[in-house]
């Protein structure tokens, strides 16, 4: 079978192409791709040559890990379901994560159309469901995922460092569950699309601890969530913290994620470290979108039709104007 994927050819190089596509298997179904959404922190790190898989940095004895098709989110409707397959159906509007690639780096990608994806990496959306809202729904997972973590007593302070998708989303997820939230970030582009009830501060402009001091006031820090691998904003924390708070670790460090043990032992800090997605997180995160406590849609910028795919990566890489949530359209 041929499709169309975005692929990296090679570091910042980015392609819209013809793929070959293995025929689905019997417990697989092919889904005609209609948006997909761009992780921009992932993605990008793999486009730079950073990483490998997943959570791996790349080291100089690595291969390196193009081409590759980009992604592992989208929605669509499926053409065609394995006989194995129950639940779903042929019409059906679905999220989808990875799904199958031949010739490339790694046997599977996410902006991709047909996606012959296995049926246990897919969700029906619900009846009359917007498909930019779910389109993302891995992405926004983390961001729950985040949120979890550390149990949360009512009016307990929440400190986010970050403030792209996952930062948004976890602030969301916090405040869902009762508690304060302050979101340390660095574009008052990306700060002002916070739920009200979030409290937000540039640290380009404003001063880091004078922030977290003023938000707190005279309680402690109960939970701290890192979203975009700022070790230094967290050893800044890291005395506003109360006996038994938590840490969650959620973003990319490459080679350089290393925090002193004895610093997290003084006042008996619980280290979390979440990473992928599971089915009950991923029926979670679905719920969550469709009672609007999380927010998905309105914090999409851009949109471009796939072809132009190139100008989107652009527009995440060089900065080149602010930006947020980045969707192809197929």
């Amino acid at each position: 079978m041929i499709g169309k994927a975005v692929v990296f050819t090679d570091r910042l190089k980015v392609s819209v192409q013809e793929v070959e596509i293995p025929e689905p298997r019997h417990d697989e179904v092919v889904i005609d791709v209609e948006l997909s959404w761009i992780s921009n922190g992932t993605e990008s790190s793999y486009l730079r040559g950073e990483r490998i898989a997943g959570d791996t940095p790349y080291h100089s004895n690595a291969a390196w890990p193009f081409p590759i098709v980009a992604g592992y989110q989208k929605v669509g409707v499926i053409r065609q379901v394995g006989s194995e397959v129950s639940g779903l159906q042929v019409g059906d509007r679905v999220f989808a994560t990875i799904s199958r690639v031949s010739g490339m780096f790694n046997p599977y990608g996410g902006h991709i159309s047909p996606a012959v994806t296995a049926a246990d990496q897919v969700w029906k959306l619900p009846e009359g469901a917007s498909s930019i809202d779910y389109c993302g729904l891995v992405l926004t997972q983390v961001g729950y995922n985040c949120g979890m973590r550390a149990p949360v007593r009512d009016g307990d302070c929440a400190i986010v460092i970050g403030d792209g998708l996952v930062g948004h989303w976890t602030a969301q997820t916090l405040l869902n569950r009762g508690a304060q939230v302050l979101v340390l970030g660095r574009h008052d582009d990306r700060l002002r699309y916070l739920p009200e009830k979030a409290a937000g501060v540039n640290t380009r402009t404003h001063s880091l601890m004078e922030a977290v001091s003023d938000f707190i006031g005279a309680d402690r820090i109960a939970v701290l969530v890192d979203t975009v691998g700022d070790l230094n904003a967290v050893e800044e924390c890291l005395p506003h913290f109360r006996r038994n708070a938590h840490f969650v670790s959620a973003g990319f460090y490459g080679s350089s994620g290393k925090i002193d043990i004895q610093k997290l032992r003084d006042k008996e800090i619980t280290l979390h470290a979440p990473a992928g997605w599971t089915k009950e997180r991923m029926d979670a995160t679905r719920d969550g979108v469709r009672d609007q406590w999380l927010q998905t849609g309105s914090l999409v910028t851009h949109r471009f039709p796939v072809n132009r795919a190139d100008e989107a990566w652009q527009l995440i890489v060089d900065k080149s104007e602010p930006s947020l949530g980045v969707i192809l359209e197929w």
